[in-house]
C-alpha cells in the first residue's frame, strides 16, 4: 500500500463519515486534513492522523466516535492489518508486513523519481539567489545563498514546480564605480581609493585587463576617466566570469542572468511607474514620484524619481519585479542576506501596490551569517580578499560536498557555525561524512551480494519483519512526504536532517540484518527480500543527496 492508496481510502472514509451528519457534505477535506503521522511509539501503529478531531465540532459530534466510524472503513482494506482509536480522536493505523515491505520494491523500481510529487504542480516560481555584485569574489553569505538555493530549486523542481532560476547581475551604480576606480588605482601603483576595494584580487584582474585589453587601454591615452572606463567595463567581464565558474564548479548554474541595467534601457522602470500611477498609488512632492507605500504597510512612502529626474535603485526593484510577473511567473522568490532585512517592509509594500498577494506573488527569504571555526577558534582572514572568507575558501578547506551539505542543513534563520575540523573527519560527527558513507555501505552490500548469488528474484515483503526492517521501512516511507514539506515550506535542510536520521535507521538495519547467508548456507527468500531493502534504501539515500546536490560515493 503506498501513501497515495493509503491517503486515498482515509480520504474515502472520511468522506462517507462526515456525509453522514448534517452539514458534513459541505465539508472540504483538504490536504492538510489528511496529513498522516509516525507515531513516536511504534507500538502505536505505522500511520496516524488527527482527521476527526479536525472535524467532529464541525459537525457537531464527538470526535472520537467520528474516529471510530472512519476507522471501521480502514479495517476493511485489504491491506490494513489494524486501526485504533487512541485518546481524544487519534486514528493509528498498522499495515500488514506484506503492504510494508512491498514498499522496498516499489522505490526500486520508481528509481530516481521516488520522492517526487505535485504539491507545487502548475506553479512558475522565479528563485533569485546569491546575485552578488561582480566587484569581488563570493563571500560566505553568498556561498550559502548558492547552495541553500540550488538545494531549493531542485526541491521545489521535485514537488512539480516549474522553476527558474535567475542570478541578477549589478552593473549599475556607485558600487561598480568604486570597483572601476579601485582597478584603475592598483594599475597606476595608486593606494585604493577611500570606500574602494582592496585585495590581491583586486590587482590580479587590474593586471588582468591591462595584459589582456593594452590596445582600448592605449587608445584611452592620459584620459583618467576613459581608462576608468575601460576598467569598468572590462573588470566587471572578467570579475563576473570569474563568479560564474566558481559556482559552476560549486555545481550552481543558472537558468538567466539579468542584468541590472535592463531594467533602466528596456523600459520597465517606466512601466511599472505607470502602473503604479494608474492605480493611484502614486503621487508627486517636491519634484519626486513616490510611491505611496504607507498604504501598504510600509512605515513611510518611498522616492521612485528623485527630483533631479535620476531613478531611485528602489525604482530598479519596483521595475525588476514587475518585469517578473510581466514574464509570467506567479511566484517571486528572493533569497536574500541578513544586512537586506530592513529592506522587507518596502518589497512587500510595493507588491500589494501592485495587486498582488505579498507572501504568495512575493516571498522574501531572509538568510543569517556564516561563521568558520578551526581548531576551536573563528577564521576571520582570507588568503585571496584579505578580509572576508570567501567560497573558495571553503572549497579548499573542506571540498565541494562538505561545503554544500555544511551550507544547507540548517535553516536560514539560523546563524551557522561551520567547524572546519569536523567537516573533513572521518567520523559519524561529522554529518556529511555519515550519510555519504551510509550509501556507500549500501553498495558495498550491492557488490557483496552479486557475489554471493543473492538477487531480489526471491523477493517476499512479509518476511521483512524485523523491527529494524519495519523502521526502516518507515523511513523510506516519509521520504516523499519530507521532500514536499521542504518545498512547501522553503527548508531544504529538512532533507538533510531527514537523511541523517535516515542513515542511522539504516545502520541499524545493517547490524541487525543479514542480506548475505553466512558460511555455506543456502540463498533463502529472506535474505533476497533485505537484498531488495538495501536496494531502496541506496535509493533513498542518492536521491535525498541529489537534491542537496552532493555526490553520493560508490565507495568510501
Amino acid at each position: 500500500m503506498t501513501d497515495a492508496t493509503l491517503t486515498s481510502a482515509l480520504a474515502a472514509a472520511a468522506r462517507a463519515a462526515l456525509d453522514r451528519r448534517d452539514g458534513g457534505a459541505d465539508l472540504v477535506i483538504g490536504d492538510d486534513d489528511l496529513k498522516l503521522e509516525r507515531p513516536r511509539n511504534r507500538d502505536h501503529g505505522d500511520w496516524a492522523s488527527n482527521i476527526a478531531m479536525r472535524f467532529a465540532k464541525r459537525v457537531g459530534t464527538n470526535p472520537r466516535a467520528l474516529a471510530e466510524e472512519i476507522a471501521a472503513a480502514l479495517a476493511a482494506e485489504p491491506s490494513v492489518k489494524a486501526v485504533d482509536v487512541a485518546g481524544p480522536g487519534f486514528i493509528n493505523i498498522t499495515l500488514d508486513e506484506a503492504a510494508a515491505g512491498a514498499l522496498a520494491a516499489e522505490i526500486v523500481a520508481a528509481g530516481d523519481a521516488y520522492g517526487t510529487g505535485e504539491q507545487l504542480a502548475g506553479r512558475a516560481i522565479n528563485l533569485e539567489f546569491v546575485s552578488a555584485n561582480p566587484t569581488g569574489p563570493i563571500h560566505l553569505g553568498g556561498a550559502r545563498w548558492a547552495a541553500v538555493g540550488d538545494a531549493l530549486a531542485r526541491v521545489m523542481l521535485a514537488a512539480g514546480a516549474e522553476v527558474t532560476r535567475e542570478y541578477y547581475f549589478n552593473d549599475h551604480g556607485a558600487q561598480i564605480d568604486r570597483f572601476a576606480m579601485s582597478l584603475l588605482a592598483a594599475h597606476l601603483g595608486e593606494p585604493t581609493p577611500e570606500d574602494g576595494y582592496g585585495g590581491a584580487y583586486i590587482h590580479d584582474i587590474a593586471a588582468a585587463v591591462a595584459a589582456d585589453h593594452a590596445e582600448e587601454l592605449a587608445a584611452a591615452g592620459d584620459d583618467r576617466a576613459a581608462r576608468q572606463e575601460v576598467f569598468r567595463n572590462r573588470g566587471v567581464e572578467r570579475m563576473f566570469g570569474e563568479i560564474t565558474q566558481k559556482l559552476h564548479e560549486f555545481r550552481v548554474d543558472f537558468d538567466v542572468f539579468f542584468h541590472e541595467d535592463s531594467v533602466h534601457e528596456d523600459g520597465s522602470v517606466e512601466k511599472a511607474v505607470a502602473q503604479l500611477r494608474e492605480l493611484g498609488n502614486i503621487f508627486e512632492e517636491d519634484g519626486a514620484v513616490w510611491l505611496r507605500s504607507t498604504d501598504f504597510g510600509d512605515d513611510k512612502d518611498r522616492v521612485i524619481i528623485r527630483s533631479n529626474g535620476e531613478p531611485t535603485y528602489f525604482a530598479g526593484d519596483i521595475g525588476y519585479y514587475r518585469n517578473k510577473r510581466d514574464r509570467g511567473f506567479d511566484e517571486c522568490l528572493y533569497l536574500l542576506g541578513a544586512d537586506h532585512h530592513g529592506y522587507v517592509g518596502r518589497m512587500m509594500a510595493m507588491c500589494e501596490a501592485f495587486g498582488d498577494e505579498p507572501g504568495r506573488n512575493l516571498q522574501i527569504l531572509i538568510g543569517q551569517m556564516v561563521n568558520l571555526v578551526k581548531d576551536g577558534q573563528p577564521v576571520r582572514m582570507s588568503k585571496r580578499a584579505g578580509t572576508v572568507v570567501t567560497l573558495d575558501d571553503l572549497v579548499d578547506a573542506v571540498g565541494i560536498d562538505a561545503a554544500r551539505y555544511a551550507l544547507v542543513r540548517s535553516s536560514t534563520n539560523s546563524t551557522i557555525d561551520i567547524d572546519l575540523d569536523l567537516l573533513v573527519s572521518r567520523t559519524n560527527d561529522n554529518p556529511v561524512y555519515y550519510v555519504q558513507y551510509a550509501h556507500a555501505r549500501t553498495r558495498a552490500v550491492h557488490r557483496n551480494a552479486a557475489a554471493a548469488g543473492v538477487d531480489g528474484a526471491a523477493f517476499d515483503p512479509a518476511l521483512l519483519d524485523h523491527a529494524s526492517e519495519n523502521e526502516l521501512l518507515g523511513q523510506l516511507r516519509e521520504f516523499p512526504r519530507i521532500v514536499g514539506v521542504a518545498a512547501v515550506e522553503r527548508e531544504p535542510h529538512r532533507v538533510a536532517r531527514y537523511l541523517e536520521d535516515f542513515a542511522a535507521a539504516y545502520n541499524r538495519w545493517y547490524d541487525n540484518c543479514r542480506v548475505i547467508p553466512q558460511g555455506d548456507a543456502d540463498v533463502e527468500p529472506v535474505h533476497s527480500s533485505r537484498y531488495v531493502l538495501n536496494e531502496a534504501a541506496s535509493q533513498v539515500l542518492r536521491n535525498g543527496l541529489g537534491l542537496l546536490g552532493v555526490e553520493a560515493p560508490e565507495r568510501m
